[in-house]
């Protein structure tokens, strides 16, 4: 297949994926982008040479985050005055933004994906305190893929539905969902790994994260600048690692004073295969060896929704107790 149709195919198969999960903005972007590659137009000056990249790095998506970080960094002001409107047709603004930027366009092409989406703390909370209300003991969390580990403070976040309500009134961030499950969770330690993470108590860090949350969809963008300002206060450590390594040094010798929660969320779909089956392999091992531990993941299940899955040690507990929206809403809860 000639290149500009194997990138024009991979954008309209991202424009339709946005389309699913609730950005008609970048649905219409990413169709028109297509076009704009096949025509040899600004978009194809930037993609070129993107082909043959593996979908599972997201290229569509490292490109509208690239042109995304134009707008909020002030150098792209006609774009970011139409993502701030809400306008439904951005398509002139985003083509000249383009057009511009084309070389700087390319160098952003080179930054992986890194998203912390906010709102799968709802999905995994509920994860968290059966772990905590079957042990009656506080919790090491360790997070697989962290990026900037957002989600690794879960704790300092509100959750309220149903006339339910866990969390601190007064956390800048505010979810929509509480499980049904009345159990107090204290956080003795929390820690996180990424090959590239992020800091989100800087000015880079911030922004970065931003860019990757579609500007349409507003109630995301709400989420990560809660989770910003909560960060800014509640401290996490995220080493620079792969997976493997990290876990086979905190699962050596786990503390017996608390239970060990490994989590991730969307994460396993960019590991090869080999490390994919070696995460597993440790995990379930220490398990198996009589660690106190907890895996809470919650990862693609079908086109639309992940499910999320709890395995409990020693006590042998398995089962799938959620089911939520790939950005963290709806939740449907199952327990155990």
């Amino acid at each position: 297949m000639p290149a500009k149709a194997k990138i024009a195919g991979m954008l309209r198969w991202q424009s339709n994926a946005c389309a699913q999960l609730g950005s008609p903005l970048y649905a219409e972007l990413l169709a028109r982008a297509a076009d704009d590659v096949m025509a040899g137009g600004a978009c194809w000056a930037v993609l070129a040479g993107h082909e043959d990249d593996d979908r599972q790095s997201m290229p569509a998506l490292r490109f509208m985050g690239a042109v995304h970080r134009l707008a909020l960094e002030g150098r792209a002001p006609r774009l970011a005055e139409a993502y701030a409107a809400g306008r439904p047709d951005t398509w002139p603004e985003f083509r000249a933004a383009v057009a511009e930027h084309v070389d700087e366009l390319r160098a952003g092409m080179e930054r992986g994906v890194q998203t912390n989406e906010v709102a799968r703390s709802a999905a995994l909370l509920g994860g968290f305190m059966l772990v905590a209300q079957a042990t009656g003991l506080p919790l090491r969390v360790l997070e697989v893929g962290s990026s900037a580990g957002l989600n690794l403070r879960f704790d300092a976040f509100r959750y309220e539905s149903d006339g339910r309500a866990w969390g601190d009134p007064r956390s800048p961030v505010r979810l929509d969902y509480a499980p049904p499950v009345e159990q107090a969770v204290r956080v003795m330690e929390r820690r996180g790994c990424d090959p590239n993470p992020l800091d989100p108590t800087t000015e880079e860090g911030r922004r970065t994260l931003l860019s990757y949350v579609w500007p349409d969809m507003r109630w995301r963008l709400e989420l990560m600048r809660g989770a910003l300002d909560v960060a800014a206060r509640v401290p996490a450590t995220i080493d620079r690692s792969g997976a493997v390594e990290w876990l086979e040094a905190q699962l050596a010798d786990p503390p017996s004073d608390r239970v060990t929660v490994v989590f991730h969320s969307v994460v396993t779909q960019y590991l090869p295969d080999h490390e994919r089956e070696r995460v597993e392999g440790l995990v379930r091992g220490a398990g198996e060896r009589g660690a106190r531990l907890a895996w809470l993941r919650m990862e693609p299940d079908t086109a639309e929704r992940a499910g999320v899955w709890l395995d409990l040690w020693p006590e042998g507990r398995h089962a799938c107790i959620a089911r939520a929206g790939y950005h963290g809403r709806p939740v449907e809860w199952e327990g155990w």
